[in-house]
């Protein structure tokens, strides 16, 4: 019976290994940026419903919880394209993800 060695990597030693994913946790990071330079632009109410989603080259998407929040925030888009353009992000679009909870 032959024995199959197991290595195990950390998260840091795989990322350090894969272009993929270290493209993949350098948008996870840009993302989480976006959504920090325009966390002021976001009604303090709001702000626990939006979260940072996926980029594609310069789109962007925020995940908001429920339609009524992702109501409000869709009005805040043409400023927050603003705002992030004049800090120099190239961001095209900005779509809006809406996540429903699971119903138990």
């Amino acid at each position: 019976m032959h024995r199959r060695l197991q290595s195990t990597l950390t998260l840091h030693q795989a990322v350090g290994e894969s272009q993929t994913l270290a493209r993949l946790t350098q948008r996870v990071h840009e993302s989480n940026q976006r959504l920090k330079a325009i966390e002021a632009l976001i009604p303090s109410t709001l702000r626990p419903a939006v979260k940072a989603g996926p980029i594609d080259d310069e789109n962007w998407c925020l995940l908001v919880s429920g339609n009524a929040a992702a109501a409000k925030i869709r009005q805040l888009i043409p400023l927050m394209q603003d705002n992030l353009h004049r800090q120099g992000w190239k961001v095209a679009t900005i779509r809006l993800k809406i996540l429903f909870a699971k119903r138990q």
